[in-house]
């Protein structure tokens, strides 16, 4: 009776146990995460780019510099020629096979280009994968399909971990008789009879306690293993779950992983050396850490790569050839997620108003974004470098002040650039879009572009910069010129470039405050906000990437287009599930913007930007505006040319006074960002239904252009400023010159 009752429960244990596996195993094995891509690097023939830009750009994507490039995803330099052999790549559009391909940089732009031999006027090359979207469960891993293992890495892994694993049903008596008969000559544990069904079996199912019942359980396991799956599945789960490292408390899991963790390229890239050294650390992660003890593992390497050759798994040329390899392997571990936290944030969000969770977990989408990485490693460099100085100007702790960038193409609202943390690679608390704070005079253009929709002004219209008071339901409101001073009588448009902000106020209530309010709204700020009259002079409070919003409307001459982060999601054959297209919508008068712009130029030519000028390419005409707040807590800059729209903020999270003017922080970050991107001047060809006139600088009067106080402006027809004469006091501009 005790053996039947034995064998009763043996049978209950073994299904519980079987049905315990079959749910956790299949469940993971299917949990392939959405991949996400970069924009791929389009190279067109005069397209303005350095050669280390392009350096940069491949090495982003994974590409390997090597002395002669052969293989896929490397790529080989020679001053500014570059020749490389493209990755295989399924883009939403179809499938692009590997190509040879050579680019030629000069002069900063890209002078030719050459695919398998032909000259052609475009390539396009693979983006890089920048995250993957997955359960975090304290471990990172990047999940593949065994046909997407390389078979050479799959002989080697064999031939190191298990060469009887096609021939074994989960337990292999054989390598246990083995083992035991080495460990007992060695008078010491050197070698394990393990086969690799059960060294999944521990990685997945078992704790690493040493005892009996959980040896007895991990025999039981692998049997019943490789009862219910087939090689296939079980080789490919152990692919995924063998454990290769730590990386502070991220468990590294998955030869993919790996791949990236100690090579910076995908398991397909790797060379014979460097799969070897992969297929090695199964024995001991820890111990043969190749970037602590590198002697240690570069002896277990080449034991494994001479074993290959004795084995005709690769040739004695290969293997000699790959044991004088170095270890190769990077110098610092990449960041166990996203180098990208801050606009992988953004793509999430995006993401969550068009899947649920679920389908992102397991359908292995393909999502392919609006991320540059030039553009995105220029506004890491513009902080990098201006921090240091800001504290020096600031006098106040390193470590208090903080900033965030927001950078968008001007024509197609794509998000190019977001870094929510002055160290751009840490997660956390993202303020390119949750540091709501109060703008400053970044808000002013809405007020100017509110009154240059109507009838009543223009750019030469006088204004009066005068003290004012306004009576509220908590007492007068005084509002003063940062300078202190008034100006008296003076051009709209000086107002404006000068930012006086007596003068604002009076625009602003002139014309209703209604209006301002849904000036604001219509250029896309859709966040609520108080209707009074302290909002002229920007106590709208906004993150960075809704005042870029806002400004992309000016940008594009009164267009509004929805920023978007993602171009395109595809599943995982392919198929199309969903597309970005650009979408624009008229919201203001084309041109009024135009007349907004030309002023927000002189904003950086004469006004409070004018610092600029110091740090912009020659000739670089951009518009922008500065945004200082209430004791100085916030420094805002807001610009854009005709191709980019960025926005800077710099501040102190606990609110605190950042002891920064727009000009003074933001502003330098902002200058550095663009000249680096080299961001193209807008346009002063006026639209239809604009037209320049010269006028005079102190009475707003149309004039000759040859007088001295003469300033050249453009109005909309029919709102044009009533003529005058140069006026007795000045003197032709000839005559002036020649003085």
């Amino acid at each position: 009776m005790a053996g039947i009752a034995g064998v009763v429960v043996l049978s209950a244990y073994v299904a519980w146990l079987d049905h315990r596996i079959r749910g956790e195993f299949e469940g993971a094995r299917w949990a392939v995460p959405a991949r996400v891509f970069a924009r791929p690097l389009e190279l067109v023939p005069g397209m303005t780019i350095s050669a280390d830009a392009v350096e940069a750009e491949l090495k982003i994507a994974g590409y390997r510099q090597v002395r002669a490039a052969f293989r896929p995803a490397s790529f080989e330099r020679a001053g500014g020629q570059f020749r490389l052999v493209t990755r295989e790549f399924r883009f939403p559009d179809g499938t692009a096979p590997s190509r040879r391909v050579t680019v030629s940089v000069s002069g900063g732009r890209i002078a030719g280009i050459e695919v398998d031999g032909a000259v052609r006027r475009q390539v396009r090359i693979d983006p890089a994968e920048i995250a993957r979207i997955y359960p975090a469960h304290r471990e990172d891993r990047v999940l593949l399909r065994l046909e997407d293992v390389p078979a050479a890495f799959v002989a080697i892994l064999l031939e190191v971990e298990d060469h009887r694993f096609y021939r074994h049903f989960g337990i292999d008596p054989l390598a246990i008789l083995r083992a035991a008969w080495t460990n007992l000559r060695a008078g010491r544990t050197v070698q394990g009879g393990s086969t690799l069904t059960q060294q999944l079996v521990k990685n997945f199912f078992l704790s690493p306690e040493r005892t009996l019942t959980r040896k007895l359980n991990e025999a039981l396991i692998a049997l019943l293993l490789e009862w219910r799956y087939s090689k296939h599945e079980l080789l490919e789960g152990y692919l995924n779950e063998v454990y290769l490292g730590q990386q502070g408390a991220h468990a590294i899991h998955g030869f993919g992983r790996a791949a990236h963790y100690y090579f910076g390229r995908e398991l397909a890239d790797l060379d014979l050396d460097e799969m070897a050294l992969l297929a090695g650390l199964v024995r001991g992660p820890s111990y043969y850490d190749p970037r602590r003890y590198s002697e240690r593992a570069m002896q277990r390497r080449n034991r494994i790569i001479d074993r290959l050759g004795e084995r005709n798994i690769a040739s004695a040329q290969a293997a000699a050839r790959a044991r004088r390899e170095p270890l190769g392997v990077t110098r610092d571990p990449p960041r166990a997620s996203t180098q990208f936290p801050a606009f992988l944030d953004l793509v999430r969000r995006q993401l969550r108003r068009d899947y649920p969770g679920r389908v992102l977990r397991s359908e292995g989408l393909r999502i392919f974004t609006t991320l540059d990485p030039t553009v995105q490693r220029a506004a890491e460099s513009a902080l990098e470098l201006s921090i240091p100085l800001l504290v020096r100007r600031s006098r106040i702790p390193d470590g208090e002040i903080q900033a965030a960038v927001a950078v968008t193409d001007a024509r197609s609202g794509e998000v190019l650039s977001i870094v929510g943390d002055r160290d751009p690679r840490r997660h956390g608390f993202n303020r390119a879009l949750d540091a709501v704070r109060p703008v400053g005079s970044v808000v002013k253009p809405a007020v100017y572009l509110a009154a240059l929709a109507g009838p009543r002004f223009h750019l030469a219209s006088l204004v009066r910069d005068e003290p004012i008071r306004i009576d509220g339901p908590s007492g007068p409101w005084r509002p003063h010129n940062h300078d202190g001073r008034t100006h008296g009588a003076v051009l709209l448009r000086d107002a404006l470039v000068h930012s006086y902000n007596l003068a604002t106020v009076r625009i602003g209530l002139d014309i209703g405050l209604e209006r301002v309010r849904d000036t604001i709204r219509t250029l896309g700020v859709s966040r609520p906000f108080a209707t009074f009259p302290a909002m002229l002079l920007g106590t709208v409070e906004l993150a960075p990437i809704e005042v870029n919003a806002m400004y992309q409307s000016l940008a594009t001459g009164g267009l509004r287009q929805p920023l978007r982060a993602i171009r395109s999601v595809t599943d995982g054959h392919g198929r199309s599930l969903a597309h970005y297209p650009e979408r624009s919508t008229r919201v203001a008068h084309g041109g009024a913007v135009f007349l907004v712009t030309q002023a927000l130029r002189g904003v950086l030519s004469e006004g409070t930007g004018r610092r600029a000028r110091e740090i912009l390419r020659p000739g670089q005409a951009l518009a922008g505006k500065t945004g200082t707040t209430d004791g100085r807590r916030d420094s805002w800059f807001a610009g854009y040319g005709a191709d980019r729209v960025a926005v800077v903020w710099v501040g102190r999270d606990d609110n605190q006074p950042v002891n920064l003017s727009g000009a003074s922080g933001a502003l330098e970050v902002w200058a550095r960002l663009m000249r680096t991107i080299g961001a193209a001047s807008v346009s002063d060809v006026a639209p239809r239904g604009v037209e320049w006139h010269w006028v005079s600088r102190d009475r707003g009067q149309r004039i000759e252009g040859s007088c001295v106080a003469a300033m050249r402006l453009p109005f909309v027809s029919g709102r044009l400023p009533p003529e005058g004469r140069c006026g007795a006091q000045t003197a032709a501009r000839g005559d002036a010159a020649a003085s």
